[in-house]
């Protein structure tokens, strides 16, 4: 027997979901290193290996662990005080594939609270400091929006610090509560992120070349009359003017009535136009400019623009993660929004994983691919035919759509011919199948004989030679039809105590 078939049969093993808990706790050994992201991330687990997974000496084992997506954030959660700074960023970091749409699950409060707040140990060193690992969890997706929300009031000086980075997105009692605060610390961070409102505090601190920060003053802070002034003089920055919710009345005006179609397209979707200036904009020379400004009726509010913002003039493959905004729109706006006559809106309303059942099987009879490709990546209660749409449609969201629960895995006899070799596999994995999908064995594309090789409906007299076969091994070592008396037997060829 040849080391490579047999490091094939144990990864074939930790990928098999029929293995009980006994053959999987050998894998948990150095010979089965190679085996580890496959057993530990990539997977689902028994009860009695997260355990030992969760206390195993090893940093790669638990470093994998906090990054499955196919156990409880809870679980998870557990390795938040682990001695190895690697295995907290991994589990900050949260599970791959991220979601380009869907959210991951958060991890718990106190979970939360701890990386958020605790400092580092100088006792001991550290690959990765605790600033480095706070900022994976912020961009990771696991911080609830209600978390967020009960910042600016946590009893952890540290966290109302920390809300002060919200500071566009709370309330003004918010905002003076946390500029009173009993704490000298917080109410020296409040007063810094006050100047992102005060005009002449973003006019003096307003870089004059182009650079991020220039974008992200002008886009989002306040905005004084002198530099808006001056960009109109200039003809510099209007689309970010354009997009800001401070820009001056008197520019905004100015800016509706720009020569560049664009900038008046970003006015049209602004929430505080009055209504004579928005009956302008509905009657632009241009039809961009019209249909942005015919989208809406007054009144509007700034989340539904952003809500639209993320939708318009992108085809679902291409949107990107949903933002995670302290104020979002009532769910009974997309509910108008999923009645709507007009497509853009149905997108925007699909994007909502809020929607009463109801509005989900409209819109997943929706003319639109992108209403229905959209309502598969964000909604729980998606009909499995319309997420099996969505994986055949969009590459770039399979491995999102693959971790879904309603992504159909029987039924699809008609898809073993595809041309795409990803529908391919899915379909050879058929456990369903009136006959087992002999002819994909010989299939040009190692996926798929893998993804064959492992579906249960083959005969076990076939199963077992090819386990022999180099190109077959794996899948078939991931065969759920094996019995832990064989599976045990492979381990044991392959060296493994």
């Amino acid at each position: 027997m040849s080391s490579a078939l047999a490091e094939l049969w144990l990864r074939g093993v930790a990928a098999n979901p029929a293995a009980p808990s006994e053959v999987l706790l050998r894998l948990l050994t150095e010979r089965a290193r190679d085996t580890w992201t496959i057993l530990c991330e990539e997977r689902e687990l028994p009860a009695d290996v997260i355990e030992v997974v969760v206390t195993h000496p090893e940093r790669a084992i638990r470093r994998c662990f906090a990054g499955n997506r196919h156990v409880a954030a809870e679980q998870r959660g557990r390795l938040v005080n682990d001695a190895d700074s690697r295995v907290r960023a991994a589990l900050a970091a949260g599970p791959r594939p991220r979601p380009r749409l869907g959210r991951v699950e958060a991890l718990p409060d106190e979970t939360l609270e701890h990386l958020l707040t605790v400092r580092d140990d100088d006792s001991r060193g550290h690959l990765l400091i605790a600033d480095e690992i706070r900022q994976e969890l912020v961009l990771s997706g696991q911080i609830s929006p209600s978390f967020r929300r009960g910042m600016p009031d946590h009893p952890d000086a540290e966290l109302r610090s920390q809300a002060t980075g919200l500071w566009l997105w709370l309330t003004p009692a918010q905002r003076d509560a946390l500029l009173s605060d009993p704490e000298p610390a917080v109410r020296d961070v409040a007063l810094r992120a006050s100047r992102i409102l005060d005009p002449a505090a973003m006019e003096k601190d307003l870089p004059e070349d182009d650079c991020h920060h220039r974008s992200l003053l002008l886009v989002n802070y306040a905005i004084s009359r002198t530099v808006a002034a001056q960009c109109l003089a200039d003809r510099r920055d209007l689309g970010a003017l354009a997009r800001n919710p401070h820009t001056p009345r008197d520019a905004v005006t100015r800016l509706a009535r720009d020569p560049d179609p664009e900038v008046r397209e970003r006015v049209a979707a602004r929430a505080d136009l009055d209504p004579a200036l928005l009956a302008e904009l509905a009657r632009d020379p241009d039809a961009t400019v019209r249909t942005r400004a015919l989208l809406q009726p007054l009144p509007r509010t700034w989340p539904q623009r952003a809500a639209i913002d993320r939708i318009i003039d992108r085809p679902a493959a291409n949107i990107g993660g949903v933002d995670e905004m302290l104020i979002e729109p009532p769910t009974s706006w997309y509910e108008t929004c999923a009645v709507s006559t007009d497509p853009l809106l149905r997108r925007v309303a699909a994007s909502c994983s809020r929607l009463p059942e109801e509005l989900v099987h409209s819109l997943a009879g929706d003319p639109d691919a992108d209403v229905r490709h959209l309502l598969a990546l964000n909604h729980p209660l998606t009909p499995p035919a319309i997420v099996l749409d969505a994986f055949i449609a969009m590459p770039r969201q399979r491995p999102y759509l693959l971790t879904l629960p309603r992504l159909p895995r029987t039924g699809l006899h008609h898809l073993l011919d595809h041309a795409d070799p990803d529908v391919r596999a899915l379909a050879a994995a058929d456990a369903g199948l009136a006959q087992p999908p002999l002819h994909l064995l010989a299939d040009p594309e190692p996926r798929v004989r893998r993804a064959t090789a492992a579906n249960p409906l083959l005969p076990l007299d076939l199963l077992s030679s090819l386990l022999d076969i180099r190109e077959h091994a794996e899948g078939a070592a991931a065969n759920p039809s094996l019995p832990a008396e064989r599976l045990h037997e492979l381990l044991d060829l392959s060296g493994l105590l």
